[in-house]
């Protein structure tokens, strides 16, 4: 699909944004980030500089059932996903408190990412 322009502004397909960001995040870690006062996010690590952490395509993680510990949650994912609250991905987060940064295996990011989007 091409771009279009109107009125002198270049307009993108959607599909072609999406395969940028998926190129772009080749090579990040999935991480789960536990911040001192923000809560918990999960998403690609970006840059990491003392307690400030960038996040791509972060979620937060409101409420989870059917994981012990952030440790269990980053290893196996939760084992009952129709009962967590994980918002909606936001393409760029900014943490500024983090204490916990844990590596999460594809198994739980796949887990992570079929639970369906808490909103209200």
């Amino acid at each position: 699909m091409k771009n279009i322009t109107i009125d002198g502004v270049e307009y993108v397909p959607a599909s072609a944004i999406k395969g940028q960001t998926a190129k772009s995040l080749k090579g990040m870690k999935y991480v789960i980030v536990r911040t001192y006062s923000a809560g918990v996010f999960a998403g690609y690590l970006e840059k990491r500089n003392g307690m400030e952490v960038i996040l791509r395509d972060a979620r937060r993680l409101w409420s989870w059932t059917g994981a012990a510990s952030l440790s269990q949650l980053a290893v196996e994912g939760v084992n009952k996903p129709t009962e967590c609250k994980f918002a909606m991905e936001v393409d760029k987060i900014e943490l500024t408190q983090a204490i916990e940064i844990l590596e999460v295996t594809k198994a739980a990011q796949d887990n992570i990412a079929s639970v369906s989007i808490w909103k209200v």
